[in-house]
Formats: C-alpha cells, sequence, structure tokens
C-alpha cells in the first residue's frame, strides 16, 4: 500500500483493546484517571499503528530474581469487536448475511492486519471462505447492475439503493438474494475492498457490453 493510501491510513486508526504490562507514570488519563499512573493490567483500546509499536517494543529492563519477567511487551492485544466471536461464528453460518461495514468500513483491511500481529488460523479460513462466497455474490450483482437491473450508489450516501429495472435474468435467478430488499441490504453492508470490487466487475461488465454493441453494429 501506497504511503499515502486514505484507506490504510483509517484502518490504521482502527482502535483494539489492549492490557498494559507495566505501570506508566502519567498515563492514568487513558483510563479516565488525569495525573494518575496507569497501572499494569489497565485495558484501554489503542490505535493499530501505536498499538503494534508498543506490542512489538519491551521495557529493557532485567528481573534478577524472576528473569520470566524480564523484558516485558509494554501492552497485550486482543481482536477487536469486529473480529469477534459473534461474528466469527455468523460469518462461519452465512457470509452473505453479515453487514461487514456495520463492522468496520475496512473489515477486510483490519483483518489482515490483524493476522499479521497474530496467530489466527481459524479467523483466516473463515475470512478466505467468507471473501470467497461474498465475492461470487458481489460478481453477479455487478452484473445485474451493469446490464440496468438495480442501482448502486457507491462510497456516498449508504453504498445501494434505487429500484431494480427491467426483467429478472439469468444472472437475477444465480441469487437468492435478488435485486431488491436482501439485494439491497448487501450491497449497503459491503466494506472498501468489496466496494471497489463491485466497481471493477460493473466497470467490466459495461465495457464489455458497450464492445459487444459496437461489433454488432459493424
Amino acid at each position: 500500500m501506497s504511503y499515502y493510501d486514505i484507506d490504510a491510513i483509517l484502518t490504521d486508526a482502527e482502535k483494539i483493546p489492549c492490557t498494559f504490562q507495566i505501570d506508566v507514570p502519567d498515563l492514568g488519563y487513558l483510563d479516565n484517571q488525569p495525573g494518575h499512573t496507569l497501572k499494569s493490567g489497565s485495558r484501554v483500546a489503542l490505535p493499530i499503528w501505536l498499538a503494534e509499536m508498543l506490542a512489538i517494543a519491551n521495557t529493557g529492563a532485567v528481573d534478577l530474581d524472576d528473569p520470566s519477567q524480564s523484558s516485558k511487551s509494554f501492552i497485550t492485544f486482543d481482536l477487536p469487536p469486529a473480529l469477534g466471536n459473534d461474528v466469527v461464528q455468523a460469518l462461519k453460518a452465512d457470509p452473505r448475511s453479515v453487514p461487514l461495514r456495520d463492522q468496520s468500513a475496512h473489515f477486510y483491511a483490519l483483518a489482515t492486519h490483524m493476522m499479521e500481529l497474530s496467530e489466527e488460523p481459524e479467523l483466516s479460513a473463515v475470512l478466505r471462505k467468507t471473501f470467497v462466497s461474498r465475492a461470487a455474490e458481489i460478481a453477479l450483482h455487478a452484473r445485474k447492475v451493469g446490464g440496468g437491473g438495480s442501482s448502486y450508489h457507491g462510497r456516498d450516501g449508504g453504498g445501494a439503493g434505487g429500484k431494480g429495472k427491467g426483467k429478472a435474468t439469468k444472472e437475477d435467478n444465480a441469487s437468492n438474494l435478488g435485486v431488491g430488499g436482501a439485494g439491497e441490504d448487501f450491497l449497503r453492508g459491503l466494506d472498501e475492498w468489496e466496494r471497489k470490487l463491485f466497481r471493477s466487475a460493473h466497470d467490466g461488465t459495461k465495457a464489455s457490453k458497450e464492445w459487444m454493441e459496437n461489433v454488432k453494429k459493424r
């Protein structure tokens, strides 16, 4: 990713739950205790960019009485609510039924970053299945929109909407979400990666249709 990628910047600003492993003077305001020491064991939500640095760094201290306590990390962290057990179980049941954007506008980017920081084999498997299942659904909707089946408003204004146009096509019948109702709810729930995928698929469908029409005119 580019250093100036706005999506990367917003992903790094996502907060995750962290637990401090040491006492830190004058940081009590992070735990709503201004002027006090932030005690070891305090749980605080920190942006990923800061949590990552504090988790990788260590205190450098040496405990002669208990060497196992030497050079502890400043913090440990847990998965954010967007990747919590409830969300994972819902994705296992039906990936298309979960509005990822309600969890995080940058759901996949957040998940990828978290998996780089910790070993989460189950989460990795669930996300692969989720992306494949939802990508197929996105492609179907993109073809419908490209053929005038419904409308999509992109990044702003809630993602998708408008009334369906024209008769149901083979692509319409391929998805049990349809072009309205549940189908529009699905499109509204796309995260930023998925919206880019939708736009690419839509533009490709539109370009193919225009090319075919030009060929027929020759």
